[in-house]
């Protein structure tokens, strides 16, 4: 199959590619610059495309004169500014569009576990994950949303932010509103899962991703704290605006505050997989068991062994092309 990873330079599409590329399928790695794909391992063993999501002559250019196109693969995501919601919106119906005048036969898209609460009730964040969600499931083709709410990996962005703050703070301060359950992933069952999507042409619809362990979230931190061997105390503070917090964490990290504020947001409500379907429906006999949270941070806190070739190397650890990885002597 040609399949086009759009968003192929971020994070899961940079651990999906190489999956996709071991299963047989001819890849076309979509970026607004495919130049920056570079720096990874297997940028040498993909069709690159210039896609900008919003721009519907970008887009159309992409899809709809690939003749040959039988799948895509949706990973962009909005995290800030003043009309994110308007933006990601207008990028999902330029695909849609695209898509449905196009020899495409499935759609895959990335999205975020959406909690049981009111729909007026979500997060903007959340809410423009769904919004997204429904639109390009409106396509003529085969359509799987898969939802995954904390990805575990070394430059998994919410990884990253928790163990900056780990390593940053002197004291761990969690404000009531964050103490709700989530259900991390390992950012390479994510890729098996979206393997599995692509691979099987039967399933369809919605699916909620997670390992199988639900845990507080002060919890999970506390996990990361353990790996990074600075424990320290931790207080819970019934009453500590959002934003506020939102304003330390970027002060005292290396991520943009639109990213935090999302981030943050999303972890208001328990965000737990409903069910298991995905594992029965979308990975591989042979793959074996979900990766435990515990094994996932073990795996995503180990040092690379630079003498390994990045292609044998973990994808849960940090690999080129990752951000920081040119900088950070402890990442090569």
């Amino acid at each position: 199959m040609r399949v086009l990873v759009i968003g192929a330079g971020g994070y899961v599409g940079s651990r999906v590619i190489p999956g996709l590329l071991d299963d047989g399928h001819v890849v076309v790695a979509g970026a607004r610059d495919p130049g920056k794909l570079d720096g990874f391992w297997w940028s040498g063993d993909v069709d690159r495309v210039t896609l900008d999501v919003s721009n519907e002559d970008s887009v159309r250019a992409a899809i709809s004169e690939d003749p040959d196109l039988d799948a895509v693969v949706y990973l962009v995501h909005g995290m800030g500014g003043d009309n994110f919601r308007e933006v990601d919106l207008s990028a999902a119906r330029n695909v849609r569009a695209a898509v449905d005048s196009s020899s495409v036969k499935t759609v895959i898209y990335l999205s975020g576990i959406i909690p049981d609460i009111p729909r007026e009730d979500l997060s903007e964040h959340l809410a423009s994950r769904l919004e997204v969600e429904e639109e390009l499931s409106e396509v003529r083709c085969r359509f799987v949303g898969l939802r995954a709410a904390v990805i575990l990996g070394a430059a998994s962005t919410s990884f990253e932010l928790m163990m900056q703050l780990a390593q940053r703070l002197p004291v761990t301060l969690f404000p009531a509103w964050l103490d709700h359950l989530v259900e991390p992933v390992a950012v390479i069952d994510v890729a098996q899962a979206i393997r599995g999507a692509v691979r099987s042409a039967t399933v369809s619809g919605l699916y909620d991703i997670g390992s199988g362990e639900s845990i507080r979230y002060p919890d999970l931190v506390e996990r990361v704290l353990e790996r990074t061997g600075k424990q320290r105390p931790s207080l819970s503070v019934p009453v500590l605006p959002q934003a506020l917090v939102t304003m330390v964490a970027s002060w005292l990290s290396d991520i943009p505050s639109s990213t935090v504020t999302a981030l943050m947001e999303s972890l208001r409500e328990d965000m737990v997989a409903r069910d298991r379907r995905w594992v029965t429906d979308l990975l591989r006999a042979d793959h074996g068991e979900t990766i435990t949270i515990d094994d996932a941070l073990q795996r995503s806190t180990t040092v690379p062994d630079r003498v390994l070739a990045p292609r044998d190397r973990d994808p849960m650890g940090t690999l080129p092309g990752d951000p920081g990885w040119a900088t950070n002597s402890t990442k090569g």
